[in-house]
């Protein structure tokens, strides 16, 4: 077997692209021959860019140099603990990497590496934690409203009573009173329905998600400072959606007027769109699903924040309502989506993870691990 026949003879793209782990063939000289779609996600580079390339290119030498020299001279795996990727997760992903020999008859063909996360379990964790989360909230939020809103309505209906039985000319204070009575009463019925979230079912057609950051756009830039700068990363070979349009508009607009309310009166927000592949989300896997980060270099979310920040009322600013990024995760999950986010001074990404339905092949299989 020839180091240019290795991808072809020993992994079919159909078996290797249908795997959780990410996988990346070396030749014996230690350049990649091949490396299926978990790989291409985990190091956000495509295959068509890597072949043929030095395996430096993808993980530190430094680190993993010494192993798979074993490899190559004894024939024996070796275990990698903590490799770190380069190229833009340089400073946040860690892996462990187990390197396998590639034999035929006995003689040395070249390397396997298997590579996985550190942060998988993490993730899969947070994930599930947001939705019992979301659930809870959405239990809780009914049973108060069914509370607020009944008495609510009787203080209204009285104030109105009360308010026919004054004269115009003697008691226009007292209808002062009632009107506020009422008006408040509005307001706060007003509250209780967006905490509830919109009752009309989702309406799917076939969406772009990057008409939709455009939408956003438009409403968002003339409100900003000056001194915020929007700034747009697309990746235009992503699928259409198959989504509520101006659901996805409402949960852009709340990620991003928080990113706004981060950075004050200047600061950057990045919106940057990926597509990916083999992908589980909520415990199913998808074939393709949208990745879109919306990163702020602001102060971060407060700590005594980070475990409720989706729960109603929960805010970091004093002027905010709390309730953006409810209404947002729960249009998400209505959807079969999820947002995530991770944040430091400096630097917060919230990430909005959607399936992409193929109504022709169908997108979607259980499934007890997750890609990353």
């Amino acid at each position: 077997m020839t180091d240019k026949n290795i991808n072809s003879t020993v992994f079919s793209d159909a078996v290797s692209d249908a795997l959780s782990t990410a996988v990346v063939v070396l030749d014996k000289s230690l350049y990649v021959k091949h490396m299926n779609a978990a790989a291409e996600n985990l190091f956000g580079q495509s295959r068509k860019r890597v072949i043929n390339k030095s395996y430096s290119f993808l993980l530190n030498a430094d680190m993993v140099d010494e192993h798979l020299q074993a490899v190559l001279k004894t024939n024996e795996p070796q275990t990698l603990r903590e490799c770190y990727l380069k190229g833009k997760y340089q400073e946040g992903i860690t892996l462990d990497c187990v390197a396998n020999p590639l034999l035929k008859t006995g003689e040395l063909q070249g390397i396997v590496l298997e590579l996985h996360r550190k942060d998988y379990q993490l993730r899969i964790n947070r994930e599930e934690q947001l939705l019992k989360q979301q659930e809870a909230t959405q239990v809780l939020v009914r049973g108060m409203a069914h509370e607020i809103k009944n008495p609510l309505g009787g203080i209204r209906g009285a104030a109105q009573l009360l308010e026919s039985e004054f004269d115009d000319t003697y008691n226009s204070e007292l209808k002062e009173y009632t009107n506020i009575i009422i008006s408040e009463a509005d307001r706060l019925k007003k509250l209780v329905d967006r905490m509830l979230g919109s009752p009309q079912p989702i309406k799917n057609e076939v969406v772009n998600i990057h008409e939709v950051l455009e939408r956003v756009r438009k409403l968002i830039i003339a409100d900003i400072p000056e001194g915020v700068e929007l700034r747009f990363d697309y990746d235009p070979s992503i699928p259409d959606l198959n989504a509520d349009r101006d659901s996805l508009i409402q949960l852009v607009f709340n990620i991003a007027g928080n990113a706004i309310k981060a950075v004050g009166d200047s600061g950057k927000i990045l919106f940057k769109t990926r597509v990916l592949r083999n992908f589980t989300i909520n415990h199913k896997t998808h074939r393709l699903a949208l990745r879109l980060d919306i990163i702020d270099n602001g102060q971060g979310v407060p700590d005594d924040i980070r475990d409720k920040l989706f729960f109603p009322m929960i805010s970091g600013s004093a002027k905010g309502t709390g309730l953006g990024l409810s209404i947002a995760q729960s249009l998400a999950n209505r959807h079969h989506g999820v947002i995530e986010f991770e944040s430091q001074v400096g630097e917060t990404c919230f990430t909005l993870l959607l399936p992409i339905f193929d109504k022709k092949q169908g997108n979607t299989k259980k499934s007890a691990g997750a890609k990353t």
